[in-house]
Order: C-alpha cells, then structure tokens, then sequence
C-alpha cells in the first residue's frame, strides 16, 4: 500500500511540474530582432535622427520583447521614468549626470543604470554632449517622461 501511495504521489508531483514548466514558461527570445553591427562611432547627426528643440537625437536600433535599445546624442533636462527601467552605456562625453538626489560624473565607457522612477539627466557635459547607448525595459511609452526641476 506505502509502494502505490508514494508511486502515486510522485506521479502526481511530476505531473504537476510538468503543468507547472507550461503555464510559467521562461521568455522566449524575440523573434523580431535582425542581426546586425551597428558602428555608433558613426552615429552622429542626422543619422540619429532630427534633433528636438533642444537639440536632443534619438534613433531606436532594435525593439523587442520587453526591451528598446536606442543610440541618444545630447542634453537632456532632469526628468524621471515611472514605469521604465533604463541602462546608459555612456560612448563619447564627459561631465555630470543627475543620478537620484545627486549629480555624478560619467566619462566614456561607463554604464549608468536607471531604475524605474529614478530622477536622472540634467546633464552637464564638460565639452561634447553626451552620447549614450540607452536600453530601456519594459519599453517606454509615449506618457512615461515627468519632468523634474
């Protein structure tokens, strides 16, 4: 009897991992990505895209699952994303970011990370404007920008 009853309960316990496996299936990767070698050192000016009034570029690369990575070029004011989690990996410019409640300096080859509401920009640079490969997750929607003072 002690044989069919742990028989059955392991059954019972495989068979609901199993289920489990299916309901709570890991991400797939994106199927929407291209594969390609994007040289950012070329990246610059119009390449980027037109600039805002204040003179900001932004040109997305790749949108995926949960996820936008973008190459950004200049000034931003201090600002705040709600809802997005964003990594900065800083390419060309040196000076002082806000980061939270204080003012920090990046130089090139510095990777900034931005968690979800996170006051950040306000940027100071010492020279060039920053430029700045930016990945965003999830991926920012069009509301998720507050303005900071």
């Amino acid at each position: 009897m002690n044989r069919i009853a742990t028989t059955l309960a392991i059954s019972a316990a495989f068979a609901a991992g199993v289920g489990v496996t299916h309901l709570l299936r890991p991400a797939h990767a994106a199927e929407n990505i291209t594969a390609q070698v994007i040289s950012t050192g070329e990246m610059n000016g119009d390449a980027l895209g037109s600039a805002n009034p204040a003179g900001f570029r932004s040109k997305m690369f790749v949108s995926a699952d949960g996820v936008t990575i973008s190459i950004q070029d200049g000034n931003v004011p201090k600002h705040m994303h709600p809802n997005t989690n964003e990594m900065q990996f800083i390419l060309e410019g040196t000076g002082t970011v806000w980061l939270g409640d204080k003012e920090v300096k990046v130089k090139p080859g510095d990777l900034v990370v931005i968690p979800k509401g996170t006051a950040h920009g306000g940027t100071k640079p010492d020279g060039r404007t920053f430029k700045a490969i930016a990945i965003k997750t999830p991926p920012q929607a069009p509301d998720d920008t507050k303005m900071l003072n």
